[in-house]
């Protein structure tokens, strides 16, 4: 499914495809008149999409394809142009907004605005969020296998470009081989009577190849721009992740859940839920702060349930 403001373009780019064949039409009925004039006899008169229909059903079926993929090249151009900006992967306004909570020490506040944010910065930092309370490898894991897996689904799109690329000039030269076969049959069955007329056809039929590539070759130069684009605001968003968690005391945010499990009770503090404290390593609670003796439940200060382990 596109999305909606694509949607928006797509009657502008079936206009412009439209508005090719037509004029194709009419270059090949220009074409038909000069060899009818060229030869000296009353030729008939045929636009080109006159001889696409009498073509037969297989060359319709190639003119479609070709007009096909030339509106999913536009589109896939336009889609990039929108969506492949830094702005757009790291919104300014969310790297402020995340910029204070973190700061403030709210991460369950700072996972939520991630979640709600379907970005390339509010997948990544979400995911990084998530383990925050398995340490900072566990963090920095998450967020290389998230940000690689974004990345991924970005390039994908892109590289429909160069399938594109590849593809339409092999239709355009299966229209143009298709028509050849018709106008040799017709020169076999009846002869070199009008050659004007001849290669008239051959010249409309070769419409098919050039079309392909009229295709392919912008689809193959946005290809190499977008990819290079991706590359650049890539690595400036996974800037922008790794800035964000850069100054996060991993330490003190052991055990800690971060997520749709958290019980938060504001601040970005939890106030219920069984935390695992260590008797020979800790006396405060995990989850306030506040100073317990080992074996004390629960937690005097902030009325959490602790799970003490040995």
């Amino acid at each position: 499914m596109l999305k909606s403001p694509l949607r928006r373009y797509l009657p502008v780019l079936l206009f412009m495809c439209v508005t090719f064949l037509m004029t194709m039409g009419v270059l090949g009925q220009e074409e038909a008149a000069a060899a009818a004039e060229g030869g000296g006899t009353h030729a008939e008169e045929k636009t080109l999409w006159e001889t696409i229909i009498e073509g037969g059903p297989l060359l319709m079926i190639i003119w479609v394809a070709i007009v096909g993929t030339s509106v999913i090249m536009v589109t896939l151009i336009v889609q990039n142009i929108m969506t492949m900006k830094a702005d757009k992967l790291a919104p300014p306004a969310l790297v402020q907004s995340l910029q204070q909570t973190i700061g403030a020490g709210n991460y369950q506040e700072a996972w939520e605005i991630c979640n709600q944010n379907k970005n390339y910065l509010g997948n990544v930092l979400k995911a990084g969020l998530s383990r925050i309370g398995r340490g900072k490898e566990a963090v920095e894991d998450a967020v290389a296998e998230h940000g690689l897996r974004e990345a991924t689904l970005m390039r994908t799109r892109n590289s429909y470009l160069s399938v594109i690329g590849v593809v339409s000039p092999m239709i355009g030269l299966l229209g143009t081989v298709i028509g050849m076969i018709g106008a040799f049959a017709v020169l076999g069955a009846q002869g070199i009577k009008n050659p004007q007329a001849l290669a008239a056809r051959i010249g409309e039929v070769l419409i098919a190849t050039a079309s392909g590539l009229f295709i392919a070759i912008p689809a193959f130069v946005a290809y190499y721009i977008f990819r290079n684009v991706s590359q650049k605001v890539i690595v400036l968003a996974d800037d922008t992740v790794n800035n964000l968690l850069l100054d996060i005391p991993y330490e003190e945010l052991a055990g800690v859940q971060i997520g749709e499990n958290f019980n938060a009770g504001g601040g970005g503090r939890a106030t219920g839920g069984a935390r695992k404290v260590s008797m020979a390593l800790t006396t405060n609670c995990p989850v306030c702060g506040g100073a317990v003796s080992p074996g004390a439940n629960p937690c005097p200060h902030c009325a959490a349930t602790l799970d003490w382990a040995a």
